[in-house]
């Protein structure tokens, strides 16, 4: 019997949680049985494994990011909406260190809740673009930029990588100002 109350919902939105507090490499269904206060066998009611886990995680935030990435957009265009969802993604990192690395994931295609959910979040990103002229296979490559580069700089971050005596925050506006000229210059290549 199921413990009262623990849904496969709820099993997920635990895993968030504890992949945030120890990281998502460290995230195992043993620990997770023990936050929950259940037999390890139990969790295997309400989740296959631990790479059905990870996959059901990795929808979750992806969600997460995409209602992030939307809010952040809503009502703006241009360099203000870049520069809002750039410090939304960037946010979002800082708050969920452990699944975040879930977001990351591309959507696995027998999964329509992962497809539906990555589609929003690259949604908003061509949102902006579409501001740019950006549309078609140069959206494509241009979120690919966009994702490349944020990424790439949160991950610096959170892995201590900056060093040099700046601060973080202005060497993170001057990378999205980068992008922003970037992206006006891109019709005219």
């Amino acid at each position: 019997m199921p413990r009262a109350g623990l849904t496969p919902a709820t099993v997920v939105r635990e895993a968030a949680v504890l992949a945030d507090e120890v990281g998502y490499d460290r995230l195992t269904l043993a620990a997770l049985a023990g936050r929950l206060g259940v037999a390890l066998p139990s969790l295997y009611k309400h989740v296959r494994g631990v790479d059905a886990l990870h996959q059901k995680l990795a929808v979750l935030a992806a969600a997460e990011m995409a209602d992030v990435l939307t809010a952040a957009a809503a009502g703006r265009a241009g360099e203000d909406a870049l520069r809002a969802v750039a410090a939304a993604y960037r946010a979002y990192a800082h708050r969920h260190p452990g699944r975040y690395p879930a977001a990351q994931h591309a959507p696995d295609p027998a999964d329509p809740e992962h497809l539906a959910a990555a589609e929003r979040a690259v949604g908003a990103i061509f949102a902006i673009l579409r501001g740019y002229g950006l549309d078609g296979d140069a959206a494509v490559d241009a979120t690919r930029m966009f994702r490349a580069t944020v990424h790439g700089f949160v991950s610096l971050e959170a892995a201590g990588g900056f060093g040099l005596p700046r601060d973080v925050d202005r060497s993170f506006d001057q990378m999205v100002a980068g992008l922003d000229l970037a992206y006006r210059g891109w019709r005219s290549r």
